[in-house]
């Protein structure tokens, strides 16, 4: 087979370093990729849905993965099936809900799905006069997409007037903000569970724990996630049992409903409570970082699942009886300004972990820098600390200038 995989982050050098293990895989080919894929196949330089639409016709390709949501969301699985090309993912109509904060909000309200209550908002001077009379904390969205960064916690009135300023009136995420989803504050801890699609039915993978702020003890911004877990340590029997109950079954009902059919991934991004399990967004991809440890303790073949999901069959997914940690390693000042271009040192030193890169590409002989999370350092144990041990071990040869990651990842 053919393959191409959308995406160059730590995300898709996990699935291309998963694939790149069976016979059947004959040629990769990466847009954009980084110097983890640069070494299993080829990167090519492409973004267009129409480049690489022509791409995936020039070089036959019998499979595309897409691990980024702009393209899904930009109707690139719509462009592909024109040419029968086929594409693991959904369509734009069903990405809508994760490019639309609104119209995934208003899915989750129809079909009773457990989701914290929300107001959605189009005029700025509604929006401002709702939060005069609400409790806080508040959480204000963006409804499109904004990179992960468009959704924000405040604490007080004024820092909700600034935030819908900055979003409507501002547009510091351009049109992403024109429609504001404004929500209830869920205190807990998160959870993520990604499924795959069949058309007809989903199958969960085990739950991960993701690392959302850029500091130790979750202090700082958010960012795309410093690190994961998987299991997630926190995640019980009961907890997954209100999420099949109340999240996992009505969502379904609600896809097929709809007509929303696809072959794919569906990403709940969960919040767990004193009152139970509750759904905070759908993502309609793999995530990142929640793949790399999926796939570090998947124990089936991963173009098996794919293909039959394509072909509509079950899946029976097994994970390993262990435990997996990734760290990512970033550049000093993300996720706000950031440098590139700097070597990274130290990864023949890597020696009880795999090293997965994600912002970083070849430049002649040298691996560099080229975005904010730059490095995934990925290890499994029997316990939780078997895995951290060695990922901290490796990460500390590991070097580039202004570097950093946090210490706690697998603490809890």
């Amino acid at each position: 087979m053919r393959i191409l995989i959308i995406g160059e982050g730590g995300r898709e050098s996990a699935l291309a370093t998963k694939l790149h293990k069976d016979s059947r895989v004959t040629k990769m080919f990466f847009a954009n990729g980084n110097a983890t894929t640069d070494a299993i196949g080829k990167n090519v330089h492409l973004s267009e849905i129409k480049e690489l639409r022509d791409f995936a016709i020039k070089e036959k390709i019998d499979l595309t993965i897409v691990g980024p949501e702009a393209p899904l969301v930009a109707g690139l699985k719509d462009e592909f099936k024109k040419h029968d090309l086929k594409v693991f993912g959904p369509n734009q109509k069903v990405a809508s809900l994760e490019g639309s904060k609104a119209f995934s909000k208003k899915f989750m309200q129809t079909y009773d799905i457990k989701t914290a209550k929300a107001v959605i908002f189009d005029a700025y001077n509604e929006a401002k006069e709702y939060i005069q009379t609400q409790e806080y904390p508040l959480v204000i969205k963006a409804s499109g997409l904004a990179g992960g960064k468009g959704v924000v916690i405040c604490d007080t009135l004024e820092e909700a007037e600034a935030t819908i300023h900055d979003f409507m009136i501002r547009r510091i995420y351009g049109d992403a903000g024109i429609r504001l989803v404004i929500e209830e504050y869920l205190q807990g801890f998160e959870a993520s569970i990604i499924a795959f699609s069949n058309g007809e039915q989903l199958f969960p993978c085990i739950p991960v724990k993701d690392y959302k702020k850029a500091g130790d003890g979750d202090k700082g911004p958010n960012t795309g996630g410093m690190g994961s877990v998987a299991p997630s340590p926190e995640f019980t029997k009961e907890h997954y049992a209100d999420f099949e109950q109340h999240i996992l079954e009505p969502t379904i009902t609600g896809l097929k409903a709809e007509g929303f059919s696809f072959k794919g991934i569906i990403f709940f991004g969960l919040m767990v409570t004193k009152k139970g399990t509750y759904l905070l967004e759908y993502n309609m991809r793999f995530g990142d970082p929640e793949t790399q440890v999926l796939m570090a303790l998947m124990e089936n073949n991963l173009l098996d699942v794919i293909n039959d999901c394509m072909n509509g069959k079950e899946v029976q997914l097994t994970f390993k009886d262990e435990k997996a940690v990734c760290l990512v390693m970033c550049s000093g000042g993300y996720p706000r300004n950031i440098e590139i271009g700097f070597e990274i040192v130290g990864e023949d030193k890597v020696k009880h972990s795999q090293l997965l890169h994600a912002g970083a590409i070849r430049r002649g002989d040298k691996v560099v820098s080229n975005g904010g999370r730059v490095l995934n350092i990925v290890a499994t144990g029997e316990t939780y600390e078997d895995a951290r041990k060695k990922v901290y071990e490796d990460a500390s040869h590991v070097h580039f200038d202004y570097s950093f990651y946090r210490e706690d990842i697998g603490k809890f």
